[in-house]
């Protein structure tokens, strides 16, 4: 049977990340992708320009719908906008890993657009540490997102093993942090666990990449669905990535490169 992802995120109109590019990483993964909408965002590769949040009622009927009908083997937590849709997750969430403790979760914690434009409410960064980062079995900051969940500062490569292990303390299982932010080349990002850490190398690529983000969380979340352990699934996911911004291209004006996920494949 097909595995069936589950991807809780925003809706990004202009189609490079969010739900769409999520949507786009499960396909060239061969899994079955799920839905459920918690934020509509007017977006392109200029910027975003409007964001609106549906009721969590209407979240809480999205998830009720995915996981009533399908046997969803690993869920993707992208955009949640604010306190309210944070705690509906956890919520749904709880329950649903209590009923299935093999329900794999990753965590994107979205703060900021690649545009600048804030993602995720001030007061909402609390309950994402101390509510919603426990129940992730990964989670993919990147350095200014582990630093406003309190990694302290990150400004070179040393510091990201001290970092990812102080969010393995609020709560993680598991912990990828990517180096982008750093300067250097290769790009060096960090898997670490409670076995340890992995370090992963790729060549800087010299453009701006629109869905980086979203394409790396929902295609560790599609490995892990089909049986690759967090570190397999997140070294993996890392490779696919690269591939996709090799392969990506610039539909728009706004000068962001979109991911190539359908060259990139999943080998």
């Amino acid at each position: 049977m097909t595995p069936s992802v589950l991807t809780i995120a925003g809706s990004d109109s202009g189609g490079g990340a969010g739900i769409q590019a999520d949507l786009k990483t499960f396909a060239a993964h061969g899994v079955h992708g799920l839905s459920a909408i918690a934020a509509l965002t007017a977006q392109n590769t200029r910027g975003v320009t409007a964001v609106h949040v549906p009721p969590v009622e209407f979240l809480r009927a999205q998830l009720a719908a995915c996981f009533d009908d399908f046997d969803v083997g690993a869920v993707k937590i992208g955009m949640l906008a604010n306190r309210e849709v944070i705690d509906t997750v956890v919520d749904v969430l709880s329950r649903r890993k209590h009923a299935r403790s093999d329900l794999a979760i990753v965590l994107d914690p979205v703060m900021i657009a690649t545009s600048g434009a804030r993602l995720l409410e001030d007061s909402a960064i609390d309950a994402l540490r101390t509510r919603l980062l426990p129940l992730a079995d990964v989670v993919t900051p990147n350095v200014p997102e582990a630093e406003a969940l309190g990694s302290g500062q990150i400004r070179t490569r040393d510091d990201l093993e001290r970092a990812a292990n102080t969010l393995l303390t609020l709560g993680a299982r598991s912990v990828f942090l990517k180096g982008g932010h750093v300067p250097g080349d290769p790009v060096r990002d960090l898997f670490l666990d409670t076995n340890g850490a992995t370090t992963i190398e790729h060549p800087r690529i010299d453009v701006e990449g629109h869905g980086t983000g979203c394409t790396l969380s929902s295609a560790i979340a599609a490995n892990l669905a089909l049986g690759l352990s967090p570190r397999e699934a997140c070294l993996a996911a890392s490779d696919y990535v690269h591939r996709a911004l090799l392969a990506g291209s610039q539909p728009g004006s706004g000068g962001l490169t979109v991911l190539g996920h359908w060259n990139a494949g999943n080998r």
